[in-house]
């Protein structure tokens, strides 16, 4: 693995205008999720460093694809340009890409998807330097395991030599892309809004359970709907909040899922809220809880360490990273419905014990994410491209 010097005098970027950073993204704004919030985070801070930022996304959200949004809008200061696409939502064809990218300074391209690819090899027709994060690669889930595996080591292989660096959003991507991209790969966990939701849990225990994001196939948000028929079998106190917006899975589709198993009174959906209804719905919860089997980094489980909430988490690698790095993760295998229901009941016998003192390690653990300290290693990553700096080793900056 390699990573930047960090060191780069400010002087490297003092042109007559600021540079220009141009971030691809499948999706983002009004689209609502894990990659959007990295970029919108990122985004506001190069701004406040100086930076100018533009976004090159789909025109349409990929959970209503008849809505066709403006091509162009600036929010929060920063440009959104937006492009037709077609195909997949996993690997969105979108070749105008290469319209907007004349006067860009950087290209970061965000997730391995067709920009990824396309950018790549068409590096010959926008000659820009370019950095990706991996976001996670495209493993989310096992379906066409095979050829996902085929396509890395080859089509992702050849394409990540066109980017001056891979920036890893956690260890397992670290260790799954420094096979293909060596020291072109380097770690920079994913910032986390810490302030969103700070110190929202409830301060008296309370079991109630929330979970949040999209309604995926890999969220396995009816394994937590087992775990909660055992919880509630024991004891009807318990409530789970699923919070989070349509995709593979509709309202409907979750609503069916709790009528089978007799949860109706006990679970409660709320499709797309705004983040104030999320703080409501956090202060009046003590667990977060997320049986899914895929995750590119666990944003939404740092989100709500910030809070004070207890995370109880299926151990895929990324949740196995986060429970080895903080002691106040806990780990449930949700695939057995009884071993995760009495975790959950654990995790809630501990913050009993020692509430305040429990929900403040939390919020202290999750300070390590902090927006500043992550752009900052996005700000020296493109000081050391723009400046053409050669790449520097060292143990401190791996960490």
């Amino acid at each position: 693995m390699k990573t930047v010097e960090m060191t780069l005098p400010d002087a490297a970027l003092r042109t007559a205008t600021p540079p220009l950073i141009v971030q691809v993204v499948r999706q983002y704004a009004p689209s609502q999720g894990g990659l959007e919030d990295v970029v919108a985070n990122l985004s506001a801070h190069l701004l406040a460093k100086g930076f100018r930022v533009r976004i090159i996304t789909c025109d349409r959200i990929f959970t209503d694809p008849s809505r066709r949004l403006p091509a162009f809008e600036m929010i929060g200061g920063v440009e959104v340009v937006r492009i037709p696409w077609a195909g997949s939502k996993r690997y969105p064809f979108a070749p105008s890409v290469f319209r907007y990218l004349a006067d860009a300074d950087l290209i970061h391209v965000h997730a391995v998807d067709f920009f990824f690819d396309a950018l790549a090899w068409g590096r010959l027709l926008h000659g820009k330097p370019m950095v990706a994060t991996t976001h996670g690669g495209f493993f989310h889930t096992t379906t066409y395991a095979r050829i996902k595996r085929f396509w890395f080591q080859t089509v992702t292989r050849l394409s990540a030599t066109g980017y001056k660096m891979l920036c890893c959003c956690s260890r397992p991507d670290l260790a799954m892309f420094e096979r293909i991209a060596g020291d072109h790969a380097m770690l920079i966990e994913n910032g986390v809004d810490i302030l969103k939701f700070a110190g929202l849990s409830a301060a008296v225990p309370n079991k109630r359970i929330v979970t949040i994001g999209r309604f995926s196939v890999n969220k396995r948000i009816e394994r937590l709907l087992d775990a909660m028929a055992v919880l509630v079998e024991r004891d009807s106190a318990w409530h789970l909040d699923i919070v989070g917006s349509p995709s593979d899975f509709t309202v409907e589709d979750l609503a069916r899922e709790i009528r089978t198993r007799n949860l109706l009174d006990h679970v409660s959906v709320h499709a797309s809220p705004d983040n104030d209804r999320i703080r409501t719905l956090i202060g009046q919860a003590s667990i977060f809880a997320s049986a899914s089997d895929y995750e590119g980094f666990g944003l939404v489980a740092v989100e709500a360490m910030s809070a004070g909430l207890v995370p109880v988490l299926h151990p895929n690698e990324a949740y196995r990273s986060l429970a080895a790095a903080h002691d106040g993760v806990a780990l449930a295998d949700f695939a057995d419905p009884p071993a995760a229901a009495e975790r959950i009941e654990a995790a809630y016998g501990a913050l009993l014990l020692q509430p305040a003192e429990t929900r403040q390690r939390l919020m202290d653990q999750a300070g390590g994410y902090a927006w500043d300290r992550v752009a900052q290693r996005y700000i020296d990553l493109y000081r050391a491209v723009l400046g053409g700096q050669p790449f520097a080793g060292s143990e401190a900056a791996r960490r």
